[in-house]
């Protein structure tokens, strides 16, 4: 029975040290507190409305709201396809995988607001900072070559 118990506490022992090596550097939940978009229109937003990053061992996914200011309540049940639309318009929502090689993180959605991008073979990637609870992502490109206007997006760690 004691060597039973010894070898179940050893197990869970490496476990667990297992998993916590598995850990990537951006592991965690991190919510975005500005956002700088390029080109001709280009500006800083640095209020930006709710946003929030996870990343687990090998799995992304992310909501934001890219408005500039709180959108309205709506009552489904009675707004217009053009006022739903126009809410909806601003969010943007996606999971899937992701790799880091380098300073280079690749994302491969999986589920995402817009199906184009879960086609296979679709990818997007982004240099990425990480200066302790600071979190920079700059868009690089995608599966159709260079972003022409790359977005900054700084995030702060909250888990």
């Amino acid at each position: 029975m004691r060597t039973l118990r010894n070898l179940l506490l050893a197990s869970m022992l490496v476990t667990g040290v297992a998993s916590a090596q598995s850990k990537t550097a951006l592991t965690g939940a991190w919510r975005v507190t500005e956002y700088t978009t390029n080109g001709p229109d280009g500006s800083t937003n640095s209020d930006p409305q709710p946003a929030l990053f996870l990343f687990t061992e090998k799995h992304y996914s992310f909501v934001r709201d890219f408005a500039t200011t709180p959108r309205p309540d709506l009552d489904l049940s009675k707004a217009s396809d053009a006022e739903v639309g126009a809410v909806l318009r601003v969010v943007a929502a996606q999971a899937g995988t992701y790799e880091i090689s380098g300073g280079t993180l690749t994302l491969r959605p999986i589920v995402a607001m817009n199906p184009r991008r879960t086609h296979p073979g679709t990818l997007a990637t982004l240099s990425f900072k990480l200066d302790g609870n600071t979190l920079v992502l700059t868009q690089k490109g995608n599966e159709q070559g260079p972003a022409a206007n790359p977005m900054m997006t700084k995030l702060t760690r909250v888990e």
